[in-house]
């Protein structure tokens, strides 16, 4: 089929090529005939210039002189046409430089004959002669430009058709390869129909056999897939059954001595297992939100915050933490961007990465906390999970440790997994960073080589909106002092749990509140419909029939700007929403201390009213 095709070219070529060559041989015929023409005009001009003269000396009237005037006029331009015309002619050249100078001449006697005749003078016989014989000299001049125009004509006429002759036969050639082609390419066309009906019958087939492998192996990743949830579920629940056995241990056996120390009025010992037991509550409450943290259900109050600012207000900090052995630097940012975060959360994901970083190099070393602009492109995201293109505030934290492999690294932020030594790691610190950043909606990526330290780099969102203050630091931050008590106000404590309820409401009256109590929320409405004081309503959040917020939006409803402040061991959907609390809710979450009850209390209803 190429070499049809080739040919095929090489005929249109060659049909372009005698078709351009047939138009010159026509042209050149033309050429020929023009030359002619011109020749056969100045013999023309001369015989008429010669009419002209011959009737003005027989009669004398001047009119018989206007066929020579008007000769005599055209015969230079003709020459120089002709001249024009023949030029590609040697011979004829020679020929026209012969006849011009005829042409002259015999204008010239003609001239003189009729100046001559004018003037009186009789016709001389001798200049008849002369001019007869210059006319006879220039007709046989005229006849050989003639003849060689002839012959000229003939060779081009012959060259023309055969030029068309071969092309006429070239067209026929180029017809009969398209025909053959066009046959060769059916056949091919139905040869190959053929094969590709056989070859999608094979297809089919492979098809076939390929989906019912496909549905096999889906089928086993899929029990492949479940057996690593179990086996996470396993390793996670283990965790957790570990450590809580432990914080358990602590308390039940610490509260266990403390009754029987009690009976033996040993007070001093009492006080002592009273706070270890305290010790392992306070550890348990902190295994819960750090779990709450890793599965993005912690309840965040996010606020515009200067990282600058926070990591720089984190030196005491961060000295208290990971000790003197570390040189600590930090690199802060010119024009750094705010981010929209929960300022205490953030701290806490610093302090945990700086104490993983502190732990990997345990004969010192440096310690760089970096802030920066970032921005993750559309090829980044796209590369990476629950990643949205954008502008990012980064914070660095980076070691000059032991590094970590590319398998740990891959493992670093699954629960309760570890390289620290027994007892020295619960597993959840830096799965607490990552739940944090993800719920923040940010990004958390970790870069390590082993012996060449870590750096792990935590991006949130640039926030856009107006830049706010941030406000008084919370109860776990303030200055220890005197507890903040009360000043005459009331309180509704609303609780489904009757124990909890007893606990809550014996620490505020501790701190000198009235309080009233509600097991439910419409015992809750009950109560502030015969209440005629009601200062703060603190509900819990989870309840049956009506939960805690829309126990809120009812109070609310009778007593407008009402303060209410929340509490409750999780929630996702009545004042949480996204991992976000929402705008202008007051929350304390389970388990809390007398300390941080008092000072959130206070707080809520030292506040402006809603």
């Amino acid at each position: 089929m190429i070499g049809g095709f080739l040919l095929l070219v090489a005929a249109v070529a060659g049909i372009i090529w005698l078709t351009i060559r047939q138009q010159q041989a026509f042209e050149r015929v033309s050429h020929t005939l023009v030359a002619e023409n011109r020749i056969s005009q100045i013999l023309l001009r001369m015989e008429d210039a010669e009419t002209g003269q011959r009737g003005f000396l027989l009669t004398g009237r001047s009119e018989f002189l206007e066929p020579y005037d008007d000769a005599v006029s055209h015969l230079a331009g003709d020459l120089a046409a002709l001249r024009e015309t023949v030029a590609d002619n040697p011979r004829q050249l020679r020929a026209l430089s012969r006849l011009e100078p005829l042409t002259r001449a015999r204008q010239d006697l003609l001239r003189l004959s009729i100046s001559g005749y004018r003037r009186g003078e009789a016709i001389r016989a001798d200049r008849l002669l002369q001019g007869k014989a210059e006319m006879d000299e220039i007709r046989v001049v005229l006849a050989g430009m003639r003849g060689e125009e002839s012959r000229l004509l003939s060779d081009r006429t012959i060259a023309a058709d055969r030029h068309a002759i071969l092309l006429i036969a070239t067209l026929l050639v180029s017809a009969l390869l398209v025909v053959g082609l066009g046959l060769f390419v059916l056949a091919s066309s139905h040869r190959r129909l053929k094969q590709a009906v056989e070859t999608a019958r094979l297809l089919a087939e492979a098809n076939v056999k390929l989906t019912e492998e496909a549905a096999s192996r889906a089928e086993a990743e899929s029990q492949v897939r479940q057996m690593q949830k179990i086996e996470a579920v396993g390793q996670l629940t283990g965790g957790i059954a570990h450590d809580f056995n432990n914080m358990l241990a602590l308390v039940v056996g610490s509260l266990d001595l403390a009754l029987r120390r009690l009976g033996r009025g040993d007070l001093k010992k009492v006080t002592a297992c009273i706070g270890n037991a305290l010790e392992g509550a306070q550890r348990a409450s902190q295994l819960t939100s750090r779990l709450l943290a890793f599965s993005r259900q912690q309840p965040l109050s996010p606020q515009a915050l200067d990282v600058n600012k926070l990591v720089g207000g984190m030196s005491e900090l961060l000295r208290r933490t990971i000790g003197e052995q570390l040189r600590v630097e930090t690199v802060l940012a010119g024009g750094l961007w705010r981010t929209f975060a929960d300022p205490n959360q953030l701290e806490n994901a610093v302090v945990n990465l700086c104490v993983n970083a502190r732990d990997a190099m345990p004969d010192g070393g440096r310690l760089t906390i970096e802030t920066a602009n970032g921005h993750l492109d559309e090829q980044y995201a796209a590369s990476h999970v629950e990643v949205e293109a954008g502008q990012y505030v980064a914070i660095s934290v980076s070691d000059t440790g032991t590094g970590m492999t590319e398998e740990v690294a891959r493992r670093a932020f699954d629960p309760f997994y570890t390289t620290k030594g027994v007892g020295k790691g619960t597993g959840l610190g830096l799965s607490q960073v990552f739940g944090f950043v993800k719920q923040s909606r940010g990004h958390v990526a970790i870069y390590s080589e082993p012996g060449h330290g870590t750096t792990v780099k935590i991006y949130l969102p640039r926030f856009l909106g107006l830049a706010e203050e941030a406000n008084a630091r919370n109860a776990a931050t303030e200055i220890p002092g005197d507890l903040p008590r009360a000043r005459d106000e009331i309180i509704l404590v609303v609780e489904d749990d009757e124990r909890v309820r007893h606990v809550s409401v014996d620490a505020l009256r501790e701190l000198g509140y009235t309080v009233v109590q509600a097991a439910d929320s419409n015992q809750a409405l009950a109560v502030l419909t015969i209440q005629p004081v009601i200062d703060l309503l603190f509900t819990d959040v989870v309840m049956p029939d009506m939960n805690g917020r829309q126990l809120a939006d009812a109070a609310r409803e009778q007593r407008p700007g009402l303060k209410v402040l929340f509490t409750t061991g999780y929630t996702r959907n009545a004042i949480v929403h996204n991992g976000m609390l929402d705008a202008g809710v007051a929350f304390i979450a389970k388990p809390f201390t007398i300390e941080q009850l008092a000072r959130k209390v206070r707080q809520v209803l030292d506040s402006d009213p809603a």
